[in-house]
């Protein structure tokens, strides 16, 4: 009897030590990807709770992109565009000039809910500065009032622009809802230059200006193509996808952008960019002289998104754009040829 109590005893002791097993997925930290694993049934809550999904996740090998913006948490939003331009004369001279614009801007998050992120734009910097003939002349907000006359109204719109805030109303897939704050900007803004501008109509054009290149819609745009990269779809390793707008008000030229989702891994994801306008003839005749004007535009370079938060870590385009007007006479051809090499560059 008491071997058998002692058997029984030790059956109870095996049965109780082997414990269920769940099969679960979660992501692979080190690639990002989703994978199948076996673990304890105790330990599956504790799984998903501290299982980290990724705002750029894959579902069969396809990428999304959401976003996963923790809250009191500030996201910067840096852009850099600078222009080096060179034209050359009939008789072969070339002269050219440096431009470069920055606008530093940041996204606090305030809130959470219902998959509605309620953040605060903080409109922090600008600066513009132009380089010829070996001087450079600036306009930055950090910076005193420059002392050139024409050059201080840029600087006080700017100045009145920034320190201000906008509240933003964006869902996780990057949809921008909503923008609101826009008319306290436009009251400092035009009160920045009532010294400078004394007439009436005058000063409405410039409100009206201002307002037409600073408003919900352009922010929206803006930010859209700024944070928004990965189709709606979704893209695979190696996927490509193509976009296409407008290169002038008529809508007959048009810039085509290719992406290609070159990998996903170790917390980035990495996107190329290509594409630009086809050169383009135009020719017309008039009084003996023929005037031939062709342009072509090309573009290439690399975006990195945070995956884990969906953020733009970096993005680096380059743009060149070649213009070359000739006239000729049938006896005689003259020709100008302007190139202009830009990058765009975001959270450098």
């Amino acid at each position: 009897m008491k071997k058998i109590t002692a058997i029984a005893l030790i059956s109870i002791a095996l049965v109780s030590c082997k414990k269920e097993t769940k099969t679960i997925t979660k992501v692979d930290p080190a690639t990002g990807k989703t994978i199948t694993v076996e673990v304890p049934a105790d330990s599956v809550k504790a799984e998903i709770a501290n299982a980290v999904t990724p705002a750029i996740k894959d579902s069969l090998g396809v990428y999304t992109q959401t976003f996963k913006l923790e809250k009191g948490k500030s996201y910067p939003l840096k852009t850099v565009q600078k222009d080096v331009q060179t034209m050359t004369a009939p008789n072969g001279q070339s002269q050219g000039g440096t431009s470069e614009t920055t606008d530093e801007m940041s996204f606090f998050v305030n809130n959470f809910d219902k998959g509605v992120y309620d953040i605060t734009i903080n409109l922090l910097g600008k600066r513009n500065s132009q380089t010829a003939n070996g001087k450079t002349i600036a306009v930055d907000t950090k910076a005193a009032e420059p002392k050139e006359e024409q050059l201080k109204m840029m600087w006080k719109v700017n100045k009145a622009l920034v320190g201000n805030k906008l509240s933003m109303k964006m869902d996780e897939k990057g949809k921008v809802l909503s923008i609101i704050g826009f008319e306290p900007i436009y009251t400092k803004v035009s009160g920045s230059v009532a010294g400078v501008i004394k007439e009436a109509n005058q000063k409405a054009a410039f409100a009206k200006s201002f307002k037409e290149s600073f408003n919900e819609k352009v922010l929206k745009e803006q930010f859209t193509k700024n944070l928004v990269l990965l189709p709606e779809k979704g893209a695979k390793v190696g996927g490509k996808w193509t976009e296409s707008e407008n290169a002038t008000p008529d809508g007959k030229i048009k810039l085509t952008t290719t992406y290609v989702l070159k990998s996903v891994g170790n917390g980035v994801a990495e996107i190329s960019v290509s594409g630009g306008i086809p050169k383009k003839s135009d020719k017309a005749t008039q009084q003996g002289v023929t005037r031939t004007m062709s342009s072509e535009l090309s573009q290439n370079g690399k975006i990195l998104l945070d995956q884990n938060t969906g953020w733009v870590k970096n993005q680096t385009i380059s743009v060149k754009t070649a213009q070359t007007e000739t006239l000729s006479d049938g006896k005689q051809t003259q020709s100008m040829k302007s190139v202009s090499n830009s990058t765009v560059t975001v959270n450098p």
